[in-house]
C-alpha cells in the first residue's frame, strides 16, 4: 500500500487536486483508471462531478462540519489506478492519501506551537510513510524567500525524524496552466524551479537525497486546447469576498500530469506517460 501525504500552503489547490484524481475526464481512456476506494474518495469524486458539470469551485477541507481533532477525522482518500501502457503489462497504484490543513506548512517558519498540527506533522514522517508531495502555487514575489524557510524546516524534521535517507518528496508547481509557466512544464525543475524559485530548488537539492527528489508541474484545471493553451480557469469572488478559481469552460477540462508524481512517490521510479 502506498500512503502518502500531501501537504501545502493554504490555496495550493490540494483537494481540488484529490478531487480531480477522484473524477478525472480520463477514466476510460487506453492509459488509464482510477477507482474510488473509500468513502471519503467516492464523497470527493460525486463532489467533483458535480462542480465538474456545473462549473462550480470546490470548498475547502471540512469534515462535514466537525471540528478536527486528531489526524484521523482528517479524509482518507484511498484509490486504485491502474496504468495500461500500450504492449506492456498493466502497472497498478494502491493509494492512500490524506489531505493536510495548509496552515500547517504556513506555520512551520515561526514554530508549530499547536499540539494537532503537530500531531499532523508527526504523521506525515513516519515510518510507514511513502512519500509526500508537497504542491507549491506561488511563484512571484516573496514566494521564493518563504518557500526556502518552510523547506529548510521540513528537511530539519526529516534529519530529526530520521527519514532523510529513506522518504520520497515530489515538488510539484500546482497551477502551471498560467501563461508564465505553461511552457516550462515539460522540464519544470530547469524551466520552473530554477527560473522562479532558484533559493527553494537549491535548498532542497542540498538537503535531499538526489534519488529520493523529484520535480513537476500540474495542472488541475488544465487549458483550453492544445492550438488555444489559455487557462482553463478563472477567479470568481463570494458574497464575504473571497476568492475561488472555477472551470472557465467546464466540457472542456483536462487536467495535466496528475498521476506521474504519485507513479514516482509510490515505485520509486518516473512514468513514461505523463498524465
Amino acid at each position: 500500500m502506498g500512503n502518502i501525504c500531501v501537504i501545502g500552503p493554504t490555496g495550493a489547490g490540494k483537494t481540488t487536486y484529490l478531487a480531480a484524481l477522484a473524477y478525472c475526464p480520463q477514466v476510460n481512456n487506453q492509459i488509464f483508471t482510477i477507482t474510488s476506494v473509500t468513502e471519503d474518495a467516492k464523497k470527493i469524486a460525486n463532489k467533483a462531478q458535480t462542480i465538474i458539470k456545473n462549473g462550480a469551485s470546490l470548498e475547502p477541507t471540512i469534515i462535514d462540519g466537525v471540528k478536527i481533532k486528531s489526524f484521523y477525522d482528517l479524509p482518507l482518500y484511498q484509490f486504485k489506478i491502474k496504468i495500461k501502457p500500450w504492449l506492456k503489462k498493466a502497472d497498478e497504484i494502491n493509494l492512500v492519501v490524506r489531505d493536510y490543513p495548509g496552515e500547517i506548512f504556513n506555520e512551520l517558519v515561526s514554530g508549530i506551537y499547536n499540539e494537532l498540527h503537530l500531531e499532523f506533522i508527526e504523521e506525515c514522517l513516519k515510518k510507514d510513510i511513502e512519500g509526500c508531495l508537497l504542491l507549491l502555487h506561488g511563484w512571484e514575489d516573496n514566494s521564493d524567500n518563504f518557500y526556502s524557510q518552510v523547506m529548510g524546516k521540513f528537511i530539519e524534521l526529516m534529519d530529526k525524524h530520521d527519514r532523510s535517507q529513506n522518504l520520497r518528496i515530489a515538488v510539484a508547481m500546482s497551477k502551471c496552466e498560467r501563461g508564465e509557466l505553461w511552457p516550462g512544464r515539460l522540464d519544470p525543475e530547469n524551466d520552473i524551479f530554477n527560473v522562479h524559485l532558484p533559493r527553494t530548488k537549491s535548498l532542497l537539492r542540498q538537503g535531499i537525497l538526489a534519488q529520493n527528489l523529484q520535480f513537476y508541474a500540474i495542472s488541475t484545471f488544465g487549458v483550453l486546447e492544445r492550438n488555444d493553451p489559455r487557462p482553463n480557469r478563472q477567479d470568481e469572488t463570494d458574497q464575504i469576498g473571497s476568492s475561488r478559481s472555477i472551470l472557465r469552460i467546464p466540457k472542456k477540462w483536462r487536467p495535466y500530469n496528475l498521476i506521474s508524481p504519485l507513479y514516482w512517490l509510490s515505485k520509486g521510479k518516473r512514468m513514461r506517460y505523463g498524465v
